[in-house]
């Protein structure tokens, strides 16, 4: 069969390898068909073969990371990757992979360089602290400090900020992991700073200072600020390390969004270490940032869990441009990805919605009622958890007397060339229209014709 015309396209195409493991299983799925009697002769037709083995090839080839369009309402969205990069960054990347680069290697001297050097100093630039280096996620920058500076020590934290991150992986889990014993005290609702100062004693390796980026604890409440914190630390001979979560690097109040605590603000309060993500607020891709005392930054990167959690050239590649976006403030709604979309006015999206509307009926027929409707965005990844942006987008339901499924057409959707992803609740399929951009609309219109109901 491998000798015949009709799979020598297929033979071209894929290999001979593939097209063997394919035909072999196809040939074992007629001879189940022929002992069970359902085998129809004209799947035994060599074109009715090649059909069936080319569909097979061209799914297994299909990469399984694929674009999809984010339609769910949340930015910054875990499960579809966070942060989109900028094109800068994108370039960067590529270049990385086209050639060799100095990663560790020192263009001045012609020595052996450290991979931290290539963000280093903008980070510190734009931080004000004295020194940084990178790990590849925060977590893992939390793990290290713990690491480094408390193992079989005491570490002090508020019982208001033993936060839980996705995937039910907890502050107690890292400091265990880490080897350091944890002292909680206050309150879940209230911590004031005698509560650190009368925990302090001789095993006391370190104070730390977690954001609850994740969740609001609202009401009857009181937490130390950092530079209570780093006054008490100061007097007391004991670091402090603040972990920001999905720390800022820029006062997000000035383009009209929720406040979020900045990384500068933490280290000018007197913060030793602090600890942010790259793939959050910042726009940037995965990474683990830590920054602050000189001393203590070396103390890392001395340590041999470092080199386990440190980065490639990718990320640092893709990181660098992203952070040279915030040199110039003045551009960087315009040239951040992250930021833009979330600075999206709410009447160009309900300008899209509108254009968007008959296209998307059609497509999907009349079991199901499209309409243009307001609705509210979230920044996600644990960001501002409470907070909503007021957006534009396409509510989908079932037309009255018809019997389309909701699920079904996700599933629909899903299998689209690049998949959309929208959001499901109250009996409506809601697609946010906050991360569709203008330079992807046109794909986005293109392939709603490839729906098949």
């Amino acid at each position: 069969m491998l000798n015949g015309a009709a799979l020598q396209s297929l033979l071209a195409r894929h290999g001979r390898t593939q097209v063997t493991a394919a035909l072999r299983g196809h040939l074992d799925d007629l001879r189940r068909s022929a002992l069970a009697g359902t085998l129809d002769s004209t799947e035994l037709h060599e074109a009715a073969m090649a059909e069936v083995l080319e569909a097979k090839l061209i799914e297994a080839a299909r990469p399984r990371l694929r674009p999809v369009f984010n339609l769910t309402g949340t930015v910054l969205h875990t499960n579809l990757g966070r942060a989109v990069l900028p094109e800068s960054a994108v370039r960067a990347v590529a270049n990385s992979m086209r050639a060799p680069v100095n990663l560790e290697f020192d263009l001045a001297s012609g020595r052996r360089g450290e991979r931290d050097t290539v963000v280093e100093e903008l980070l510190c630039e734009l931080t004000g602290a004295e020194a940084a280096t990178v790990v590849n996620n925060n977590a893992a920058a939390v793990l290290l400090i713990l690491s480094v500076l408390a193992a079989r020590r005491e570490v002090i934290v508020s019982r208001g900020e033993l936060i839980e991150i996705g995937g039910a992986f907890r502050m107690p889990d890292i400091m265990r992991q880490a080897g350091a014993k944890l002292v909680e005290v206050g309150t879940t609702n209230r911590t004031h700073l005698a509560d650190y100062a009368d925990a302090i004693g001789a095993r006391t390796a370190l104070l730390m200072k977690v954001h609850t980026s994740n969740y609001v604890i609202s009401g009857f409440t009181n937490s130390v600020a950092v530079a209570e914190l780093a006054e008490l630390g100061r007097t007391r001979s004991v670091a402090l390390a603040v972990d920001l979560g999905s720390g800022s690097l820029v006062d997000l109040a000035r383009w009209r969004l929720p406040r979020e605590p900045t990384v500068s603000e933490s280290v000018l309060a007197g913060a030793d270490l602090v600890s942010f993500s790259a793939d959050k607020l910042l726009g940037g891709p995965q990474a683990g940032l830590i920054v602050g005392r000189a001393d203590l930054i070396a103390k890392l990167r001395k340590h041999p869990l470092k080199r386990a959690l440190r980065v490639g050239k990718l990320t640092l590649a893709a990181l660098e441009p992203v952070l040279a976006l915030y040199r110039t403030p003045e551009f960087l709604a315009e040239r951040l990805v992250t930021l833009r979309q979330l600075t999206r006015p709410a009447a160009a999206m309900q300008d899209q919605a509108v254009r968007l509307r008959p296209l998307v009926q059609r497509s999907i027929g009349d079991a199901y009622e499209v309409t243009d409707a307001p609705m509210f965005s979230q920044i996600g990844s644990g960001a501002l958890p409470v907070e909503q942006l007021p957006s534009h987008g396409l509510a989908i339901r079932t037309a009255k007397g018809k019997r389309g499924g909701l699920d079904r057409l996700e599933a629909l959707m899903r299998g689209l060339a690049r998949p959309v992803i929208g959001r499901a609740a109250e009996k409506t399929l809601w697609l946010d229209l906050r991360c569709l951009e203008a330079s992807d609309e046109a794909e986005f219109v293109a392939q709603w014709g490839e729906l098949r109901q």
